[in-house]
């Protein structure tokens, strides 16, 4: 037998499972709230399904946006571990603000600082994990770590259902519990992630953010960012599918289950693909997931009792781990060593805007046309990203 042949493979670094393990946390502290906010705001605040809309997107859009210039910046600075400490913090910062908020516009105010935090952070943690991991595995690697964070979405939730029922449906005791995780997680990424040696780079003169740096990303890196912006546009935000279940007479108490089913199915699924991603086409297991977003949302278009729009949560959910790690590997395949941080930091800006205009236009459809009407252009979207990624990637 061969040196080769006994030789075992490069096996996922420590630093990667550390990253997940501070992706778990903050997600249970931030799923915690989140699966109950719709509810919240629509049945507590008083808030209609657009103001939800126009929420999720300006929240989420904030998230993505931020991260172009956190990534930049960790490429420039060279210490993308404190720029991800200081976004954790942040988000942990925020979470007494969800308890306190008396109005909209405080649950606003409240998740968009909340989503600063994660785009300070965004961009350079998964840099760090393309920059810590082999590139023969950094499928794997995405996998994991997006295996991880989600079950930190599907934990969260699942707490506070136990929570609501135990509590009497008093969602402001509940946020504050979810104060906790989140300190954790800060405490981990604090103590516990060093930058690993390889990050630096040779470059001569540190990047910025301009015309020439956004050209050196090259051809392969835009196409998968046009078709990760498309995919944001027909996935228009799980806040919708928190509603829709409330709409089939799902009880307040166990909407956060509508997330936990879901994010089950992302997070058993996100692994193994990522792995999958290390040896078959990745741009086929993109075409995989659209095609299962579009099942999902014509479930959830034509349901007329839970059980059909159970099943297409959990189409969405293996949507989510078919195109997830999938999309966050192929960035970090085609972006050159020493731009990681500002490419998924410009993948994230052009998928923020996405958001911005889904969240909007699903909330819209929603209120002034039905339910039905947002799932519908999610099919719509899902058949341009497609197109989109037939023509553009490679």
């Amino acid at each position: 037998m061969t040196d080769s042949a006994e030789r075992p493979g490069p096996r996922i670094p420590r630093g990667v499972w550390i990253l997940g393990l501070v992706s778990l946390l903050m997600d249970i502290s931030s799923e915690m709230i989140h699966s109950l906010l719709p509810l919240y705001l629509t049945v507590a605040l008083g808030a209609s399904a657009l103001t939800v809309g126009l929420i999720e997107g300006v929240s989420e859009a904030t998230a993505l946006i931020v991260k172009v210039f956190s990534g930049t910046l960790s490429d420039r600075w060279r210490n993308r571990q404190r720029m991800a400490a200081a976004g954790y913090g942040l988000g942990a910062l925020t979470k007494p603000l969800f308890a306190l908020a008396t109005g909209p516009g405080m649950v606003l105010a409240a998740r968009f600082l909340d989503r600063i935090g994660k785009g300070i952070r965004g961009a350079p943690r998964d840099a760090m994990v393309a920059d810590l991991t082999p590139a023969a595995i950094r499928g794997a690697a995405f996998g994991l770590r997006q295996t991880l964070d989600t079950i930190g979405s599907f934990a969260g939730p699942l707490l506070a259902i136990v929570l609501m029922l135990a509590w009497n449906d008093d969602f402001r005791a509940v946020f504050w519990v979810a104060v906790i995780p989140a300190l954790a997680s800060f405490a981990l990424i604090a103590f516990g992630v060093r930058e690993p040696p390889h990050a630096a780079s040779d470059r001569k003169a540190p990047p910025r953010l301009d015309r020439a740096t956004l050209a050196a990303l090259g051809p392969a890196f835009w196409g998968v960012t046009a078709a990760g912006a498309a995919l944001t546009l027909a996935r228009f935000g799980e806040a919708f599918l928190v509603l829709r279940a409330a709409d089939l007479k799902l009880g307040i108490a166990w909407a956060p289950a509508v997330l936990v089913a879901m994010n089950i199915v992302y997070s058993a699924s996100a692994y193994p693909v990522g792995l999958l991603a290390d040896r078959v086409s990745p741009r086929m297991l993109l075409y995989c997931g659209v095609a299962c977003l579009m099942v999902a949302d014509t479930l959830l278009a034509l349901a007329g009792n839970l059980v059909v729009a159970g099943v297409g949560v959990l189409l969405w959910g293996l949507h989510m781990g078919l195109t997830q790690g999938v999309l966050a590997a192929m960035v970090a395949h085609a972006a050159p060593p020493d731009l990681r941080g500002t490419a998924f930091g410009v993948f994230n800006v052009a998928s923020g805007i996405a958001m911005l205009v889904a969240g909007a236009l699903a909330g819209a459809l929603w209120t002034w046309v039905g339910p039905a009407a947002t799932f519908w252009a999610g099919v719509a979207f899902a058949l341009t990203c497609a197109t989109i990624t037939r023509l553009a990637v490679r």
